[in-house]
């Protein structure tokens, strides 16, 4: 057994003491949407810090806790907080916990992000359904040998995103007047935000909205066989030609104000699951 498969069998039965539940959804939230726990009835929470070989969160917004419950009638597990590249951990620790997810039984992902708009179409607190990524500029977390207990070498990428979910989450927007938005989301390192040149060079190359997080995962949830579903919040609109100053401060704000529909599209959308 290799040295990652071995963590992940210690990390998985570590977690499976605390619990007496399987969960074949997961979700994972982002800067200043970690409000979606509390519609959760908690079986568990543990910590980061309890759990074998996992990272912690560093960032402001971010909550530090794996959470096992109900949400919408369905048992879920739920990163209350993410990991992140620009954090100092390598892509694999920031993906370690969506491989402990698939070996706990995960089916499908549900993921949530808050991104910079890059599509002047779009305002802030817009929610964009992602359809499809740019991963150009972040470290592909599959790079090294490959574990084929996870998946092939050389996983498709051509439907990174559910179809079927993607269209799910538009008839439920459109029932419940939730205007959502469709794109490309550009993954970044980070920790800056993007230049004006960058968030031009970004919209040249297809991308309506730019973030920090979620392609890693996602390239690893795609490995593991899960269907995966995101959406970003768009919290800032650096495309802009003005002179507009972003902080984190108001990612966060953004992020919150835009909840309540995010949080009704992930519960109706795992309603239906």
């Amino acid at each position: 057994m290799s040295n990652l498969m071995s963590q992940l069998a210690e990390t998985t039965a570590f977690i499976q003491s605390k619990v007496n539940s399987k969960a074949e959804i997961g979700i994972i939230l982002g800067s200043g949407l970690g409000n979606l726990s509390s519609e959760i009835k908690v079986e568990v929470s543990i910590p980061y810090s309890e759990i074998p070989y996992f990272p912690v969160s560093t960032v402001e917004g971010h909550g530090g806790s794996l959470i096992l419950g109900e949400l919408s009638g369905k048992k879920v597990w739920v990163m209350s907080g993410r990991f992140h590249f620009y954090e100092g951990y390598t892509p694999q620790q920031v993906t370690y916990p969506v491989r402990a997810m698939h070996l706990l039984g995960v089916k499908t992902l549900l993921l949530s992000n808050a991104a910079g708009g890059v599509n002047p179409a779009f305002s802030v607190g817009d929610l964009m359904v992602i359809t499809d990524h740019i991963s150009l500029f972040v470290v592909n977390p599959l790079l090294g040998k490959n574990e084929e207990a996870l998946g092939t070498r050389f996983p498709d990428m051509s439907e990174p995103y559910s179809k079927e979910l993607v269209a799910k989450a538009m008839m439920i927007a459109n029932s419940n007047g939730i205007q959502l938005k469709q794109g490309v989301y550009t993954g970044v390192t980070g920790p800056t935000f993007e230049t004006r040149a960058e968030y031009k060079m970004i919209h040249a190359l297809g991308g309506d909205a730019v973030g920090m997080s979620t392609v890693q995962e996602n390239i690893v949830a795609v490995h593991c066989g899960m269907k995966v579903f995101a959406t970003s919040v768009i919290t800032d609109l650096g495309i802009r030609e003005e002179e507009n100053i972003i902080t984190h401060e108001e990612v966060l704000q953004a992020a919150k104000d835009a909840e309540p529909k995010l949080t009704l599209l992930f519960k109706e959308l795992i309603k239906g699951l």
